[in-house]
């Protein structure tokens, strides 16, 4: 009786005890992975016309780092001509990643809105000077180069006309005139309109306080003066061979057939080619007549960029993403679906894009071309002006008088 109570007794304490007595099972192994892969969230704005381009890049991105986290990444369509004010109008709300033009980097650093890029001098070694230029505010790099050609050029379809024809506007809208077809050029957008003023010796840029403009395009001194320019303009608009026309309704009249020739970038290089076959053609800017002789028509030039937002919640996985984004097999894929110039080095220097006709004509434009430093006051004022001037100035307003107005509304404080 004794011995079982003893027994009881040493039962009980072996039970109580964690070790000793009982014999020790194997504790519950981790998975190898360790703890539970996160998921991180990331939003990413970027051109409409970008969707299954950056769908494809996502898939490529999600798959390298499968084994490091898992992914939730949203796209969401937005233009890059004003990502910067959408974005410094909620930048805690904004997209973690997102495409947007060169011009807008300083801006956007000021506003606290980017971070420097932790790794520039491997971004530097990789892209183009010219476009790790147009990412950086004095010499520090705050984006990562996207594309190398935001620029434009002339369109044309073969079919109506000769190599000689294409070098002068006068020469493409006389062609244009006997074929009933038309010639377009959006002038309800300064950034295009810029192309009229910029090789006059009239000028426009931004000051150094970096949000103002100066502007003499009202200049009555000079080679060439404001209503020179200005009275070309109108000889250009009174052409029943020319219209002014958006982008999209550019790339619409090539489908249709009632354009022939336009000015545009290379975002369009893919539905042009598809639409006039071997006969779609692409040269620099034309000259045009203005004061009696022929001016080379001038041009915006500038790069697309890839920003991280100072505000992400996962910085870190956004700045590998904007890499991976611009990296050189991306751009070259970028390249290859979309037609747009990389500005990566190695993917610029491929035999693909030297061989691409748009890409020549921009690199031959590129010449006549300026980098695009204006302040916010410049948009406005320019494209009401040449508004009027595709009209044929219907208010039969003084030139002097709507460029004076022009000046005043660009170098507005």
């Amino acid at each position: 009786m004794m011995k079982k109570k003893l027994f009881s007794l040493f039962l009980s304490l072996c039970l109580l005890l964690p070790a000793g007595c009982r014999r020790q099972e194997p504790l519950p192994q981790e998975p190898t992975g360790g703890a539970a892969q996160e998921t991180i969230e990331l939003t990413v704005w970027g051109a409409q016309e970008d969707e299954a381009l950056l769908q494809e890049i996502f898939t490529s991105f999600q798959q390298h780092y499968a084994g490091e986290a898992s992914f939730r990444i949203t796209y969401q369509p937005q233009s890059e001509s004003n990502c910067k004010d959408v974005l410094l109008g909620d930048l805690e709300g904004g997209a973690d990643v997102f495409a947007f033009a060169d011009d807008q980097v300083a801006a956007l650093a000021a506003a606290g809105g980017l971070d420097p890029v932790e790794n520039a001098a491997d971004i530097r070694s990789a892209n183009l000077s010219a476009a790790v230029e147009a990412a950086s505010v004095r010499d520090t790099l705050y984006a990562y180069p996207l594309t190398a050609d935001n620029g434009y050029f002339l369109y044309y379809n073969k079919a109506y006309f000769t190599e000689e024809e294409v070098q002068t506007l006068d020469g493409i809208l006389a062609a244009a005139q006997r074929a009933e077809k038309l010639v377009v050029m959006d002038w309800s957008s300064a950034w295009y309109v810029y192309a009229f003023f910029g090789n006059t010796g009239l000028e426009v840029g931004i000051n150094d306080d970096g949000l103002t403009n100066y502007c003499t395009w009202n200049s009555t001194e000079g080679d060439i003066t404001g209503v020179d320019v200005a009275q070309a303009m109108l000889s250009v608009s009174a052409s029943p061979a020319f219209s002014s026309h958006t982008d999209e309704e550019f790339l619409a009249g090539v489908q249709d057939g009632s354009v022939i020739a336009g000015v545009s970038g290379v975002w369009n290089a893919k539905a042009v080619q598809e639409a006039w076959g071997e006969n779609a053609g692409a040269a620099k800017l034309p000259t045009y007549t203005c004061k009696g002789r022929q001016v080379q028509m001038a041009s915006f030039s500038g790069c697309k960029l890839i920003g991280v937002n100072a505000y992400s919640q996962h910085p870190e996985w956004a700045a590998k993403l904007a890499e991976w984004i611009t990296n050189e097999e991306n751009q070259q894929l970028r390249f290859t679906l979309r037609g747009q110039g990389p500005a990566n080095t190695n993917a610029a220097n491929s035999p693909e894009v030297q061989a691409s006709g748009p890409i020549s004509a921009l690199l031959a434009q590129s010449e006549f071309s300026q980098l695009q430093r204006v302040g916010g006051k410049f948009w406005e004022p320019v494209s009401e002006f040449a508004g009027s001037m595709a009209q044929g100035n219907p208010s039969g307003a003084s030139l002097q008088a709507q460029l004076d107005r022009l000046v005043e509304g660009v170098t507005a404080r």
